[in-house]
């Protein structure tokens, strides 16, 4: 694949900048920057290749979430060889949660080499998660799989991955108040409804009900963050009788 030279509106001093704290963040010289320009780069820009596709980080998104999955399976693999593969599947899931990209993002700070034409203050906390996945497929294209797996041990698996640690780390709150409920045969309701609140951004409530009593109550941006607030809030107020 080839791309203009002049594609990503860069100047010398601005690309040896990038390239720098590239360095820093992956551990070693990245040879193609192309890759990993396109991979800061927001479909709010709407740039295009030669042959006019869509050029963003989504792409590389994608393929970063495959490497990401495939190297954490091939470490829980080796490590855990008494895992069935249901238990490898939820730690890996623990592993690659959306909660924990986005923290592995921010940490990094990639956020301040995304371009976009969205100001980043509008950003939702995903963006964190995507441009990390991204990266990960940056570094694929660019030094292949070897170097992926040497970032991805030295990024997430070193500081982040202590087997005993993560099987007690909660993934869904929702999930686990489903389980109980259904294991002691209770009846259980998420109602969700929109917030007429005076904040600025669209805001959803909810009320979970277990056998038709309203046991807790949230409030969010998005019908999956209520109902995972108002479930975290009920398994704490239940967590004696979940035990």
């Amino acid at each position: 694949m080839t791309f203009p030279k002049n594609i990503f509106n860069s100047h010398p001093k601005q690309d040896g900048d990038f390239f720098l704290g590239l360095k820093r963040i992956l551990g070693f010289k990245p040879k193609q920057l192309v890759f990993y320009k396109k991979a800061f780069l927001h479909r709010s820009m709407n740039r295009k290749d030669e042959e006019g596709n869509p050029m963003n980080y989504e792409r590389l998104e994608f393929l970063g979430d495959s490497m990401l999955g495939t190297i954490i399976s091939k470490h829980l693999y080796n490590e855990v060889p008494e895992g069935d593969e249901g238990y490898l599947t939820k730690m890996r899931s623990k592993i690659v949660s959306r909660e924990h990209l986005n923290e592995l993002g921010k940490d990094l700070q990639l956020i301040k080499y995304v371009e976009s034409r969205i100001p980043k203050t509008h950003f939702g906390e995903n963006i964190h998660g995507n441009v990390f996945e991204a990266l990960v497929g940056a570094i694929y294209l660019d030094r292949g799989y070897k170097y992926c797996e040497k970032f991805i041990n030295k990024r997430v698996i070193e500081p982040y991955v202590d087997i005993e640690q993560l099987e007690g780390k909660v993934i869904s709150y929702k999930s686990l108040v489903i389980e109980w409920c259904q294991k002691q045969k209770k009846s259980f309701n998420f109602n969700v409804y929109e917030d007429t609140g005076n904040d600025s951004l669209k805001h959803f409530a909810v009320k979970l009900s277990i056998d038709n009593q309203v046991v807790s109550k949230a409030r969010a941006t998005s019908k999956k963050k209520a109902e995972e607030r108002a479930s975290k809030r009920a398994f704490f107020a239940l967590q004696d009788k979940m035990k």
